[in-house]
């Protein structure tokens, strides 16, 4: 809608300047001149083309604007404002005089075009000289900030704001990544997320209830935690659901989107967009499990294949264990024999070290003691 409104604007500004521009011509050109208004339709036609080209040009302009905007830091950002208002000031307090001065309708163009030249000039200077120098400003500032100086001089990137996921907050993991300080920048809910949580809270399965309650309370902790560090971005976007309107914001913010849905991250980095996937972080950051490691392992259900058990570790990865079906509730000196990584978690595969340690039962359809052995027959 942006763009078809600046094509449209430039399209209208270069036809009336064509259109008007005829009064413009000298009288004499003028004299010689039979159909005007022919005149004036031809060159309202061309000033229309030039605009529309013009246009194009201008929103070439504008996006590569808004893309360097964006992953700019602020210090960098504002030293540049400083530069093009200081430039353009100068610039027009040196034209006062020029403009002031009476000249002779031949040379009546040179005004205009001597404010053009001069405000761009001035003003691409005080831009340049404040990308060289802001840096040194920023330091008269706030001389006793080591990270505002390493950030100045490039050292140092600034922290990207991180935009929280409906399934992150649900999750609850976010708290303890804010405290262990792992996480840094600007916390951003964005609304779309919030209206997500309220929804479920007022849904009428208990499950989904639950989820959006938990969800709601989280936030209202953290915003009593974190103050002004958690942002609520009231934005209203369109789209087709929260995620569209968190991939837009994250796109609008130059910030990370910070999710524990694998597909969403999946359609984001497709948008080549900033994500941190909070179960590959979890992934990530379990220890690992080699083959031939000996394991103390609970074993609590049947596995799917026979005679396999399973159990979990700490961290919640799941271990398949060969012939422990039989040993479920019991805890068993285990050996890892291998482990399968799949984008959504990670598995691993162990053997029981003893496993004709078994407790009395049947084996081979025959009863058994607990040492494995056929009781004596009578007589």
């Amino acid at each position: 809608m942006v763009d078809t409104l600046i094509l449209l604007l430039f399209l209208i500004s270069g036809a009336a300047t064509g259109w008007l521009g005829v009064d413009l011509l000298p009288e004499g050109l003028l004299a010689q001149v039979t159909n005007p208004e022919g005149l004036r339709s031809v060159l309202a036609g061309f000033g229309g083309f030039f605009g529309l080209l013009a246009g194009f040009f201008f929103q070439q302009l504008r996006r590569r604007l808004m893309a360097q905007v964006r992953s700019m830091p602020t210090d960098l950002l504002i030293s540049r404002a400083v530069g093009l208002i200081l430039g353009l000031l100068v610039a027009n307090l040196l034209l006062a005089p020029i403009l002031l001065l009476p000249l002779p309708w031949e040379v009546v163009l040179v005004k205009p075009l001597a404010a053009v030249l001069s405000n761009v000039f001035f003003g691409v200077l005080g831009y340049n000289l404040a990308e060289v120098h802001g840096r040194t400003l920023l330091r008269l500032f706030n001389p006793s900030s080591t990270e505002a100086l390493l950030v100045a001089d490039g050292v140092l990137l600034p922290a990207s704001a991180k935009i929280l996921d409906t399934s992150v907050i649900i999750d609850g993991r976010i708290r303890g990544l804010l405290e262990s300080g792992l996480l840094e920048g600007q916390v951003i809910v964005a609304q779309a997320v919030i209206d997500e949580l309220q929804a479920l809270a007022d849904s009428s399965n208990a499950e989904k209830r639950g989820k959006g309650r938990r969800g709601l309370k989280l936030l209202t902790e953290l915003r009593e935690t974190y103050g002004r560090r958690l942002v609520v971005n009231s934005t209203r976007y369109e789209g087709n659901g929260a995620d569209d309107k968190l991939l837009r914001l994250t796109a609008d913010t130059g910030g990370t989107l910070l999710t524990a849905d694998y597909n969403l991250a999946q359609v984001a980095q497709v948008q080549e967009l900033k994500v941190l996937n909070l179960s590959e972080l979890v992934i990530a950051l379990r220890p690992e499990v080699q083959p031939g490691d000996g394991l103390q392992l609970k074993i609590v259900r049947e596995g799917k294949e026979a005679d396999q058990g399973v159990g979990y570790l700490e961290d919640g990865t799941m271990v398949v264990v060969e012939d422990a079906r039989n040993r479920i509730g019991d805890r068993l000196a285990v050996t890892v024999t291998g482990a399968l990584q799949t984008p959504t978690g990670r598995m691993v595969f162990a053997r029981c070290d003893r496993p004709a340690d078994r407790p009395a039962g049947k084996q081979g359809g025959k009863p058994v003691s607990a040492r494995g052995q056929e009781p004596a027959g009578p007589g």
